[in-house]
């Protein structure tokens, strides 16, 4: 070191020998330093060599790659990718070029991380695990959902609002695991196992569909979804799985090795229970409609009422009529009374101008016992009339007791109707179990069919 570097007030040295100075500085000061900036002016010789730029905001270095190293590389380095160079500076002396000899590079940050979930997304993918013939179809309306996510998410948050509002009845079954960090695959992979415990210990009860719930986030923050082991873990569980893991635009292998893949967790809580939330609605059309066949169906019963009224006399105007008639057969009486009254005064006179006449008292006596006999035919007369005509009005009223249609109630008889308002007529009609009403002469009640004979 000492012949090579030399003190630039006692010598004078050549362009050559100034430039193997600074090589050999450079050399055995920085032998293997990491640096990390984007490459440019990317070149690749026939030789097999690699030249380009390392630069960043404050510089740029001039980078040679040799092929015997760049033949160990995994990928293809390329024009604006940032790495991590580990090498030796030094200097190439012909020109004065200060520049690195790199021996290894990698992908800095996402770069890297990009390059190894490509490499796993390629060999899991060539095994089938991500194969659609192998998915099973999640439940249309799962019962009971487990998540699979840690607590203090706004993600768990927006799955439970959107679970209670859009399927209240559905049950929620949270294992809770660490979802970012090095270790969290680990955490993942216990909560699945709690799950299938659950299951085991609850068969009457088992859930039914598991999802994996995380926001959004970068590559770093959701890499634990990108474990191998994980993602065999998932592929071979036996409860159908949802990835709802990051935003729209994040990927995992976690979304591949699942049953299906939403965008966001809230997503998947409203694919679970689409379902239960449009069956809410075709029960509200299905209300909708039937309030509006119940309405229609008593406007047709009105208008049907109405017709039959219309033929039907009106029990108060049959009354009238009867009275009336009563009246008519009232007048007729009394005016033969009357006539026949007057019939036999007329007689009596007659008599009673031959007594005078002739003045005997056996044609008086005689005339007495006539009158007498006159006067019971009178009474006999005007009792069968009566009789008669009590009789006729007694039979008017039963003949308006048997046009009164609720007068058969009366004598202990019920009108029995279903829900809708149809009269039961036949066992056949009803089933066991069915709420019917029963209108009674005062009143009505509801029955429960406990039985039936046919």
């Amino acid at each position: 070191m000492q012949n090579d570097i030399v003190r630039q007030n006692e010598e004078i040295i050549s362009v050559g020998e100034l430039n193997k100075s600074a090589k050999y500085l450079l050399e055995n000061n920085f032998q293997n330093i990491s640096v990390i900036g984007e490459i440019s002016n990317l070149a690749r010789p026939s030789s097999g060599h690699i030249y380009f730029t390392l630069k960043d905001e404050d510089g740029a270095i001039r980078c040679a790659m040799f092929k015997n190293q760049n033949l160990k590389l995994n990928f293809s380095p390329d024009n604006g990718d940032k790495c991590v160079l580990k090498g030796q500076v030094s200097l190439y002396a012909p020109r004065g070029d200060y520049q690195l000899i790199v021996k290894s590079i990698k992908p800095a940050g996402e770069g890297n991380l990009m390059q190894q979930f490509e490499a796993l997304k390629k060999k899991l993918d060539s095994e089938g695990l991500f194969n659609r013939d192998k998915k099973v179809d999640i439940p249309e309306s799962p019962k009971h959902i487990g998540i699979i996510t840690s607590l203090s998410t706004a993600a768990f948050q927006d799955i439970i609002s959107t679970v209670n509002r859009r399927a209240p009845s559905t049950k929620i079954l949270v294992s809770e695991a660490t979802v970012q960090g090095d270790n969290a695959h680990v955490s993942i992979l216990k909560a699945m196992e709690r799950i299938i415990d659950f299951n085991k210990k609850n068969e009457s009860n088992p859930v039914d569909l598991v999802v994996f719930a995380r926001g959004g986030g970068s590559i770093e923050d959701l890499w634990c979804f990108n474990n191998e082991e994980l993602a065999r873990e998932i592929f071979n569980f036996p409860i159908p799985t949802i990835s709802g893991v990051g935003h729209e635009i994040d990927f995992t292998i976690c979304d591949f090795v699942s049953d299906i893949r939403v965008p966001t967790p809230t997503a998947a809580a409203e694919l679970i229970t689409e379902f239960n939330f449009q069956l809410q609605d075709r029960f509200s059309e299905i209300e909708l409609n039937l309030e509006r066949n119940i309405l229609q169906k008593i406007e047709n019963l009105k208008l049907h009422i109405d017709n039959k009224k219309a033929k039907l006399k009106n029990p108060l105007t049959k009354l009238r009529e009867i009275s009336q008639s009563i009246d008519n057969v009232d007048l007729r009486l009394h005016q033969n009374q009357k006539l026949i009254i007057a019939n036999y005064k007329n007689a009596i006179n007659l008599l009673s101008k031959g007594i005078n006449s002739f003045s005997p008292e056996k044609k008086l006596i005689d005339l007495n016992k006539q009158v007498v006999v006159f006067n019971d035919v009178l009474k006999k007369i005007i009792s069968t009339k009566f009789k008669l005509f009590n009789n006729q009005l007694i039979e008017l009223n039963k003949n308006l007791d048997i046009l009164n249609p609720l007068s058969i109630l009366d004598r202990g008889y019920a009108i029995v109707t279903n829900d809708s308002g149809k009269a039961i007529k036949s066992s056949k009609e009803v089933s066991r179990g069915e709420l019917l009403k029963a209108r009674l002469s005062k009143g009505t009640l509801e029955v429960d069919v406990k039985n039936k004979n046919e």
